[in-house]
């Protein structure tokens, strides 16, 4: 009988952490062919979502897979994220939180990827060309722009992952 991973009980504990401050809980996501996520806001074969309590519905952290719904602009999606391709859990208002080791994808996925990526694009509405901003991103004017320079005094805060 093989061992449990650890990953998803940590998974559990940091979003458990993050909730019982006040923070924000994101997950930072590697996407290939058993990840259900709007592919139109994929970047680089990532995504980066809030699992926190207030955007999504139905959140189940199992030991394999990741459940839950959400609203991209205004469109409720299901969203399936396999444990084993998260790549970070963290507190979007001051960064703490884990990253993990995750396999990149090969060639032939990264373009079947962006295949279902073009695809996706030309399907879905232009109003969901863009993640829509939270209040909390309005008040503070900013948004992810995916560099690793440390954030401005009074900017939003990110995750920078060291290898």
């Amino acid at each position: 009988m093989s061992e449990t991973s650890t990953k998803p009980y940590l998974l559990r504990a940091i979003y458990e952490w993050c909730t019982d401050n006040g923070y924000t809980p994101y997950l930072a996501v590697m996407v290939d062919g058993r990840t259900r996520v709007p592919m139109q806001f994929v970047k680089n074969g990532e995504i980066v979502l809030n699992v926190s309590f207030d955007a999504t519905s139905g959140l189940r952290m199992d030991n394999d897979f990741i459940h839950f719904n959400a609203r991209f602009g205004g469109v409720s999606r299901d969203i399936i994220i396999p444990v084993e391709n998260v790549i970070a859990i963290y507190a979007r208002e001051n960064g703490q939180g884990m990253a993990f080791d995750v396999a990149k994808p090969s060639a032939e996925d990264i373009q079947a990827m962006e295949d279902q990526i073009d695809g996706a694009a030309r399907t879905e509405p232009a109003s969901l060309s863009s993640v829509p901003a939270t209040s909390a991103d309005k008040a503070e004017g900013t948004a992810s722009d995916g560099n690793d320079e440390p954030p401005k005094k009074g900017g939003r805060p990110t995750l920078t992952r060291i290898k």
